[in-house]
């Protein structure tokens, strides 16, 4: 199964990923952003990716703190896969993704991009870098 799949074939059908948004961004600004696998510890192999970003958050570390809490109440498991940069701009329908972690590393800004079209289909401009901090 490779690594850059948003998610495994049958996740669609578990209640508990369903449960869980594969986005959630701030509205608007620039902001670090994680990017996490959440997966099933009941069902062998069944996991997503989730996208998280917020401006209130002063490290990566401190975004992916709150979603481990939620994922665990959920009864699911989760990894970061690593982190970047957003810059959110709803008014131009733009999104830029791009730089990376120090703590966890860079974000596989494919799979981040892939989860921003499906949420984001009205916008114009959703693109992504390996450069920049």
């Amino acid at each position: 199964m490779a690594s850059s799949q948003m998610a495994s074939a049958t996740s669609f059908k578990n209640p508990k990923l369903i449960s869980i948004p594969d986005v959630e961004i701030d509205k608007h600004g620039k902001f670090k952003y994680v990017l996490v696998k959440v997966h099933d510890p009941d069902m062998d192999r069944e996991f997503k990716h989730i996208v998280r970003g917020t401006a209130k958050a002063a490290f990566h570390a401190d975004i992916y703190d709150q979603v481990v809490a939620m994922i665990e109440d959920k009864g699911l498991d989760c990894e970061i896969l690593g982190g970047g940069r957003i810059e959110h701009e709803p008014a131009k329908k733009s999104i830029k993704i791009y730089g990376y972690s120090q703590q966890f590393g860079q974000a596989d800004h494919s799979i981040t991009h892939s989860l921003l079209l499906r949420k984001f289909k009205d916008y114009d401009q959703i693109t992504w870098s390996n450069e920049g901090y």
